[in-house]
């Protein structure tokens, strides 16, 4: 027979252990990949603030894929 303490420590670790399992997951899902090769962390990054005003995600992944390309092929000094 456990004390009412024990009890009550046991409620917390298993309450305290399924809140980290849900932070793990919502992170581990933020970085697994979505249609077309991206992740969802990517595409709130390029949102948030790599996208220009009434731009969307896809327009400003392409855009910058043509700026690094100029990038790369310019003559380098």
């Amino acid at each position: 027979m456990k004390s009412r303490a024990a009890g009550a420590v046991d409620r917390i670790a298993e309450e305290a252990t399924a809140g980290l399992r849900k932070i793990q997951n919502r992170v581990v899902n933020g970085y697994k990949g979505v249609e077309g090769g991206s992740t969802k962390l990517e595409d709130c990054l390029i949102c948030r603030y790599l996208a220009r005003d009434g731009e969307s995600i896809a327009e400003a992944k392409e855009r910058l894929r043509r700026e690094v390309l100029e990038i790369q092929a310019k003559p380098k000094l």
